[in-house]
């Protein structure tokens, strides 16, 4: 038996989730185990059309073999910290976190197995390679891998506790208060996540700090309360003002000549109690290169301190 935790992003019919679970299974295959009764959510046998949110599990007797992350070490990880527990690593845009496909190379994970090889196998999905959360393939920052079984678990329960803070810097297009907070409740539509009522949504919490204005441009640093899909994107499109280069939500590109790989959105700093000392800890990234000069290309610069990073009283 195997049992899958629903996250954000994988939720809405219990079928697709595990279609998203096992890409290389027919639907056949599939359909064959609703029908022998090899599904239960909650303890009770699913039908394919049954609907699952996150924080549901999955049960799964006799289930498809699962895809494993393919160790790549001709991928470049720039590793910010590793101990016995933990690694932390600056992920570019334009990358994935981990692969959907059979096969699958190129991503943060085929990485993180190519140097730490430990990490095969840890967590609820042997594509994670221990990552015990993911960013987007535009979004930059800090992603922070499990080495260990017990690490893995303790970090997952941090993040489901609220345990865990998460700052980003992110760039957007249109007006802003100096400092708001957004707490509409999200949903699933599709690809995308939507603003929705409290009561059928979601719950999550962004806020925000404007650090610097340049035309009808802002940098702008963001806490993320909770955890769910496209959050911080939603959140900031819903507000008037979508980040530079998220097509998904709103946000145009940057004017030629000046370009931009993905949304600039950057995960610049996490803090979470260590899973072995229990003892609080905070990592931070700085901008990418290229992102750091088209900031100063925009003339939003000002807002960085002289360490390439947002001024952290700002927070």
């Amino acid at each position: 038996m195997i049992v899958i935790d629903i996250a954000e992003d994988n939720a809405g019919r219990v079928d697709r989730a595990l279609a998203r679970r096992f890409p290389d299974a027919g639907k056949k295959q599939l359909a064959a185990l609703f029908a022998g009764g090899k599904v239960r959510v909650g303890g009770r046998v699913a039908k394919k059309g049954d609907r699952v949110i996150a924080g549901m599990v999955i049960e799964v007797s006799d289930p498809p073999p699962a895809i494993a992350a393919i160790a790549d070490p001709s991928m470049e990880l720039a590793v910010l910290h590793r101990d016995p527990a933990v690694v932390v690593i600056a992920k570019p845009p334009g990358i994935p976190s981990q692969p959907l496909a059979p096969g699958e190379i190129g991503t943060i994970a085929n990485a993180i197995l190519a140097a730490f090889p430990e990490c095969a196998n840890i967590g609820r999905d042997p594509r994670e390679a221990g990552l015990v959360h993911r960013l987007d393939i535009g979004t930059s920052g800090l992603l922070v891998a499990a080495r260990t079984a017990r690490a893995w678990t303790r970090l997952r329960a941090a993040f489901a506790t609220g345990a865990v803070a998460k700052r980003y810097l992110a760039v957007v297009c249109g007006w802003l208060p100096e400092r708001g907070r957004s707490q509409q409740a999200l949903a699933h539509r599709g690809k995308k996540m939507i603003v929705t009522g409290q009561e059928s949504g979601l719950p999550a919490e962004t806020e925000w700090t404007v650090l610097s204005r340049a035309d009808e441009l802002s940098l702008v640093s963001c806490v993320a309360r909770t955890g769910r899909m496209h959050q911080i994107r939603v959140h900031l499109a819903a507000a008037g003002a979508p980040i530079l280069g998220d097509g998904l939500y709103g946000g145009p590109p940057p004017r030629p000549p000046l370009a931009l790989c993905g949304h600039f959105l950057h995960a610049a700093e996490i803090s979470f109690p260590h899973p072995e000392t229990g003892d609080r800890v905070t990592f931070s990234a700085a901008l990418p290169a290229d992102r750091h000069a088209l900031l100063c290309d925009l003339h939003l610069g000002d807002g960085l301190g002289d360490d390439g990073d947002d001024d952290k009283a700002d927070d």
